[in-house]
């Protein structure tokens, strides 16, 4: 039997395990990038594992999160980066060069190879043919010294397409249309590869669009294939010796297969606040929209921006509006400037940001009061905006000008005038802001810099073979990790600062759980379906963990957040029955017996202290996990030998 283009690049980077569904397998790494948000942490943990450098065959530290610099500790955390970078063999982005995954899109990614980063949106390489995953800090610390990524064998998923979009139907509305009808849950285990006739006619930059936005499925990851249109990119950036050719074979199987008209779309919007909550553009005419934000990972390509320049040209958006744009990268905010399209914007009176994330992670441009915010980010979760009540929709960057310039949400098929924008033949290319590592030798004397922000990172306890704690909090479904350990420009500047960011951990669910948690010394949270949705940080595990939380059941997990609460040594287990999790009272005392025995079959007995009822819960764990937690995570498992 044929293999898809996902079994083609594991196969050739397998360094252990089995390739049927279900099964750990364990892959060769040959990129990793990192992001300040969750650097910081990562580069902690390499230092603690005791490695002089990188065996990667390329590691990037970017700094795209973390740039408003109201006090020191986010100037400290850029520092310190930079200075572990250099000592470590790490390539270091500066602060304004761009968001992680557009500037490697452009300038690092190649087709056939792996990348993890700490940043759940890393899969945006599947557009270049890159299998890549989005990770835990510690995960990525890990294969930067050299070690395996392990994951569970996915299923392989296929989404074929034909036909062509129409004019202002876009890469976007093809997520959002995959969102519709999967859900947030409906990738979990599986690779997506897209494919089918329709795959020629979108460009590199909208496959980036695309396979950033599988990561709101749940996904592993998203892969296009690498053929001519991905040949002329890589030329066009001055790197066509990196391209090779990738394809599935013609009698691949997959688990599922789904077909998309590309020709038979229009324009769609997430509604709040999921990203699967998708209706047409056209069934919200009559919404007032208060602000408009162009950018992120997602839609802030040079393609992208060009066509918001010409929608914009000529025209002023409308009074109660405010515009902000993004470019995604250095090179995206040179070259509109330099063939005019700049000017087309800032007449517009729309407000350019910096090359950064910025409000998509809460980091400035909040809304108003119970503000309608179209953004043409990846995500619109409650709160997540900056502004607890704001009412934020997931939209197109031609959607987001159409509604910016009449006030209203706005289907931009209405818009009278043709939108003929293409690639350049040659993109402008300077990687000046891109830092090449010290050389060994030079390495050995450096100094890594340390702000007094920074703390060390906290420690884990090993698990007994009995557990009794309390059930300090009980959640719903879907939580996310902004839900565990909010963003935004008031919390994000602690992240390497544990013991501070405690106090905002499930700020939103329950103010009080932090003190709480505290009180009971071991704790036990418990959640609905879907849990730890979202980013892929891991201080969503390490500070419950810092807390005291040593067990999550939940009726369903996340990937990333599962494998980074393994990490981080905290149980994730799932209710064999779920109609035990409605049983369950936030403060009851709970015991899980036999522990070390019930990882190994997959199965633990939970006793309730007040009548003694008990109930079962399931764990399906490979050797390595099932170390990795008696250890106490990851670290204290490495240390201690492990493989």
């Amino acid at each position: 039997m044929g293999k898809t283009i996902a079994q083609k690049i594991i196969a050739s980077h397998l360094v252990s395990g089995d390739m049927t569904p279900g099964s750990e397998v364990a892959l060769r790494i040959d990129q990793t990038l990192t992001q300040d948000a969750t650097g910081t942490m990562a580069y902690l943990e390499f230092e603690t594992m005791g490695i002089p450098r990188v065996k990667t065959e390329l590691s990037i530290a970017y700094v795209d999160h973390n740039t408003l610099q109201c006090g020191f500790e986010n100037s400290d955390d850029h520092r310190y980066l930079q200075s572990v970078a250099a000592k470590h063999g790490v390539w270091f982005s500066r602060p304004g060069n761009g968001i992680c995954h557009q500037v490697h899109l452009e300038r690092f990614g190649k087709p056939g190879k792996t990348l993890i980063g700490s940043d759940s949106h890393t899969p945006t390489g599947g557009g270049l043919g890159m299998l890549a995953f989005g990770a835990g800090g510690m995960d990525v610390a890990v294969a930067m010294g050299g070690g395996a990524y392990y994951i569970t064998m996915p299923k392989m998923y296929k989404v074929n397409l034909t036909g062509k979009l129409r004019p202002y139907v876009t890469a976007k509305d093809v997520s959002l249309e995959l969102l519709r009808i999967l859900s947030v849950k409906g990738g979990v285990g599986a690779i997506i590869e897209w494919g089918g006739p329709g795959v020629a006619t979108l460009s590199v930059p909208e496959r980036g669009t695309i396979t950033n936005m599988g990561t709101e499925l749940g996904a592993t990851t998203s892969i296009f294939p690498s053929d001519e249109i991905t040949r002329a990119f890589l030329a066009a950036q001055g790197r066509e010796g990196d391209y090779v050719p990738l394809e599935s074979d013609p009698d691949a199987a997959y688990d599922r297969i789904i077909d998309i008209d590309l020709s038979a779309l229009e324009p769609l919007i997430a509604c709040p606040h999921s990203p699967d909550n998708v209706v047409k553009v056209s069934t919200l005419k009559d919404v007032k929209v208060d602000q408009v934000c162009i950018g992120s990972c997602t839609n802030s390509s040079l393609l992208d921006l060009r066509k918001v320049a010409a929608m914009l040209k000529g025209k002023t958006i409308h009074p109660s509006v405010s515009l902000s744009i993004s470019p995604g990268s250095r090179q995206v905010l040179t070259m509109l400037s330099d063939c005019g399209d700049l000017s087309d914007i800032l007449a517009s009176g729309a407000r350019v940001l910096e090359c950064a994330c910025g409000p998509c992670i809460g980091m400035g441009f909040s809304p108003n009061s119970g503000g309608v915010s179209l953004r043409t980010f990846n995500r619109n979760f409650l709160g997540r905006s900056g502004t607890k009540d704001g009412q934020v929709y997931l939209v197109s960057p031609e959607t987001a000008v159409a509604s910016a310039l009449t006030g209203f949400i706005t289907d931009p098929t209405t818009m009278a005038e043709p939108l003929n924008v293409s690639m350049p033949e040659k993109f402008l290319v300077n990687d000046s802001a891109v830092l090449p590592p010290l050389s060994e030798d030079q390495a050995k004397d450096a100094p890594v810099l340390r702000g007094p922000n920074i703390k060390p990172f906290p420690k884990s306890k090993p698990f007994a073979d009995t557990l009794k704690a309390s059930l300090v909090l009980k959640v719903g479904d879907n939580i996310t990790t902004d839900h565990i350990m909010p963003a935004g420009a008031r919390i994000l500047p602690y992240r390497s600062n544990i013991p501070y960011l405690s106090n905002f951990c499930f700020e939103v669910c329950d103010p009080g759980f932090p003190e709480r948690a505290r009180a009971a010394g071991d704790g036990i949270v418990v959640g609905g379906s879907n849990y730890g949705q979202g980013s892929s940080r891991e201080h969503a595990a390490l500070v419950p963990m810092y807390l005291g939380i040593r067990c999550v059941i939940a009726k369903s997990f996340a990937r990333i957040h599962a494998a980074n609460l393994i990490n981080a040594g905290i149980l994730p287990l799932t209710f064999a029955d779920p109609a035990d999790y409605d049983r369950l009272e936030q403060g009851a005392v709970l015991t899980l017996s036999d522990i070390r025995q019930g990882l190994e079959t997959g199965f633990l007995t939970v006793t309730e202290e007040a009548g003694g009822r008990t109930f079962r819960v399931t764990g399906s764990f490979t050797r390595r996990q099932r170390a990795i937690l008696m250890a106490g995570g990851l670290l204290n498992y490495t240390k201690e030998g492990g493989q």
